[in-house]
């Protein structure tokens, strides 16, 4: 999931010059799943796994906008936005950013960063926030490399008959050589006037041609005991031995032992790990398309006390596929 600071200002990012671009993202894949050696039917085959149109754009030098419509999403609560990942405004005044509209919530974490089109196998966390919702947000550069975005927006577990929930979110962002930073202090309504505190540390180490990215959340409620009763841990080791070729090592682990009910994402009892790797190979690159290929395995076990996630004890996914990008449309201000 695109970084959340990042994500709210990536069309200012883009060319200037740019009133809009128009791009389309999809990824189809071959996927065999396993539960303690038995094929699930369900979940074997071929799969379009995204399909996304995107449009970024420059209404002037300071103001620009951006959309990402997911089109094979289901619309569970019956709007189109359901299907759609973002769609806000931004402005820039000098080390400011202003942005309002549907966003991602600021939920630290490299993980959660990642587009989803880009992850193979994800924590339990990872699987059950919804992690796209209305609501604005207020961002400063402190220094060139280190940004602070505050943001208000609609809670991730609204429900249909309560729409009157919200979260608080407060964000760094930092981008220091070999060391960068996605931290965060959220404070999010689960039910009306009940909250739940997460505490995201999202680390990324950049050693020549390899990276390691490593996550640690901690989750709260009242009444409970604060650290290490509801946390996940994520960790990712890549290294890039060719320009063209990537390979990956991945590991997870997620635990509830508190008797709280305030965690939507990670239920009590569950404990969680999750082990696997794959590898990437990309045959061309330019401006206007990019491919890629890919192939991973995933092994996860313990226990995972919501039976209707894909990670349950014994599990394992073979997966193949491909990821195609293509630019189909740009106009220009000027």
């Amino acid at each position: 999931m695109l970084l959340a600071s990042a994500a709210l200002s990536v069309a200012a990012q883009s060319n200037d010059d740019k009133l809009m671009t128009l791009r389309l993202e999809t990824r189809l894949d071959y996927q065999r799943n396993w539960l303690d050696g038995t094929t699930i039917k369900d979940n074997t085959g071929f799969e379009g796994k995204f399909l996304n149109i995107r449009v970024d754009g420059n209404i002037t030098d300071n103001l620009s906008y951006s959309w990402r419509q997911r089109l094979n999403k289901e619309h569970s609560d019956r709007t189109f936005f359901d299907a759609t990942d973002w769609v806000y405004l931004n402005y820039n005044y000098n080390n400011w950013s202003f942005a309002g509209g549907k966003q991602i919530v600021a939920i630290g974490g490299w993980e959660y960063d990642r587009p989803p089109i880009d992850l193979y196998s994800c924590s339990v966390f990872w699987n059950n926030i919804p992690c796209y919702q209305i609501g604005g947000s207020v961002a400063y550069h402190v220094t060139e490399n280190d940004k602070i975005l505050g943001q208000f927006c609609e809670s991730p577990f609204f429900t249909r008959e309560n729409r009157d929930v919200y979260a608080y979110n407060l964000l760094w962002q930092g981008n220091h050589g070999w060391f960068n930073t996605i931290y965060s202090i959220n404070l999010i309504e689960y039910r009306p006037g009940n909250y739940i505190n997460y505490i995201a540390l999202g680390n990324k180490f950049n050693f020549g041609k390899a990276s390691l990215e490593l996550d640690f959340m901690n989750r709260a409620a009242n009444h409970q005991t604060f650290l290490f009763k509801d946390c996940s841990v994520m960790g990712e080791l890549s290294y890039a031995p060719a320009d063209r070729w990537k390979l990956h090592a991945k590991m997870t682990y997620d635990v509830n032992r508190t008797n709280s009910a305030a965690d939507y994402t990670v239920l009590p009892s569950t404990e969680m790990k999750m082990a696997g790797g794959g590898v990437e190979f990309y045959p061309f690159a330019n401006l206007h398309s990019t491919l890629r290929f890919h192939a991973n395995f995933y092994y996860a076990w313990g226990t995972n006390a919501n039976k209707a996630d894909l990670m349950q004890n014994k599990s394992s996914i073979l997966d193949f596929g491909v990821k195609w990008e293509m630019n189909l449309l740009s106009f220009s201000r000027k």
